[in-house]
């Protein structure tokens, strides 16, 4: 008989964390049910493997991996899926005069998505734990095993890489140095 219920400090661990959590997880996987199932399967990995931390951080850090690698493998799985039922049905998406204003907002979201998943996984990971998870450059550092300068930097490198995905060319020739104004 080894079995035990959840100790306060697991209660207290779940309360702090899971907001945190779900955050990450969602931006990731961009679906609020799919978030909260991949942060409540690592709360129960913790649990059932029983694991001990030196301290709640820890803890926090670990379950923020899981999810994080939780979230991504959930994203690519859907995005699989996603190419699989496009090719088979070929969908054609025409815009309702009704619609058109939702339909724009969500091409936007859809573009940040997309401009989001353009970036090596190094900067698209502090760009999410800063921005979705709204995790400072100590927490980000400790979660990915890095440097605070490190993250500081990889954020600001995610942040120009993402603007210049997102702004549209100026025409022929316009390479210019990248965030520089004219």
């Amino acid at each position: 008989m080894n079995e035990k219920a959840p100790g306060p400090d697991f209660r207290k661990l779940y309360d702090t964390v899971f907001p945190i959590l779900f955050r990450v997880a969602y931006r990731i996987a961009a679906s609020e049910e799919a978030a909260e199932d991949l942060c409540q399967e690592a709360f129960f990995r913790l649990y059932e493997k029983n694991m001990v931390f030196p301290n709640p951080e820890e803890a926090k850090y670990w379950l923020i991996r899981v999810v994080k690698n939780a979230s991504l493998n959930y994203a690519k799985r859907k995005e699989r899926e996603r190419k699989a039922y496009q090719r088979a049905f070929r969908e054609d998406t025409r815009i309702s005069e009704n619609g058109e204003g939702l339909l724009i907002k969500k091409e936007a979201r859809q573009e940040v998505r997309e401009a989001l998943k353009k970036l090596p996984e190094n900067l698209r990971m502090v760009l999410i734990l800063k921005e979705y998870g709204e995790m400072n450059y100590k927490d980000i550092g400790r979660t990915l095993g890095i440097s605070e300068g490190n993250v500081k930097v990889r954020v600001f490198r995610a942040r120009e890489r993402l603007s210049a995905i997102l702004e549209p060319e100026e025409g022929p020739g316009a390479g210019g140095i990248p965030g520089k104004d004219g």
